[in-house]
């Protein structure tokens, strides 16, 4: 009777390819020379990017490592934790909070406008004083080991929305920094704050970055947003944003 380790290299990639990405690296690899060699392929993790619907055609010959590519589209998802107010100011370190302080509000909410995105509901508003909030983002917590960081330096994608009330001005600011293991900034967008005039059309709009090529080095990443109104209005005229997003890996239609 045949033993596993007799099956065919294309039965063995097709069987191993089931298995968890952990499993494989710190299981199976370890068997034997056999086993080593398969999930090692270059065909397993190809075909577990097939299996997974990671897999597009588009980029078969651009991707150089389909392990560290198949490793990206794993663990990509949204590193911003309560992006859309759903959980009050959970996970947000308000910076500043001036004037009458961060409040969360209901799309479209006063003069407002809904956001493209459907399944966003609720946003944070700014007041007459500087509002400024941020999270910190450790990238060993979040699965992203310092080699594959160092050695492969995937995109960082990120996104952020704001938008104003139709009656009045505001301020629009956004900071992101790739920190180092001693916060040391290695990169930075800070992109000039955005004035918005009062009677604007209020619409939803999107600011983004992709950091590529970056140090060495990144162990952090610090995201900040706010602003204020411009009118030093009471209450709540100020900047609006929600559904920020940071990403890394490649940037596939997931």
């Amino acid at each position: 009777m045949a033993t596993i380790c007799e099956l065919p290299e294309d039965v063995l990639v097709e069987l191993l390819s089931l298995l968890p990405a952990r499993d494989l690296i710190h299981g199976c690899r370890l068997v034997c020379s056999q086993w080593r060699y398969v999930v090692d392929l270059t065909t397993l993790w190809k075909r577990k990017c097939q299996r997974e619907g990671f897999y597009v055609q588009a980029l078969d010959r651009s991707v150089s490592d389909w392990k560290v590519f198949y490793m990206l589209c794993y663990l990509k998802r949204n590193l911003i934790k309560n992006p859309r107010a759903e959980e009050s100011f959970k996970h947000w370190k308000l910076d500043k909070n001036e004037g009458d302080r961060w409040k969360i509000e209901d799309l479209p909410g006063p003069l407002g406008r809904d956001i493209p995105d459907p399944e966003v509901h609720k946003y944070f508003v700014t007041s007459f004083g500087p509002c400024f909030k941020s999270q910190l983002i450790t990238l060993k917590k979040e699965g992203y080991w310092n080699e594959l960081m160092d050695e492969k330096r995937p995109e960082i994608i990120v996104k952020d929305w704001y938008a104003a009330r139709f009656d009045c001005g505001c301020r629009y600011e956004l900071k992101v920094r790739l920190l180092s293991e001693d916060y040391i900034v290695l990169a930075e967008f800070h992109p000039e704050p955005v004035v918005i005039e009062q009677w604007s059309d209020a619409t939803w709009r999107e600011m983004s970055h992709t950091f590529n090529n970056y140090p060495a080095g990144v162990r952090y990443i610090w995201f900040q947003h706010g602003g204020q109104d411009t009118q030093y209005w009471a209450g709540w005229y100020g900047i609006r944003v929600t559904n920020s997003s940071i990403t890394i890996g490649p940037q596939t239609s997931l």
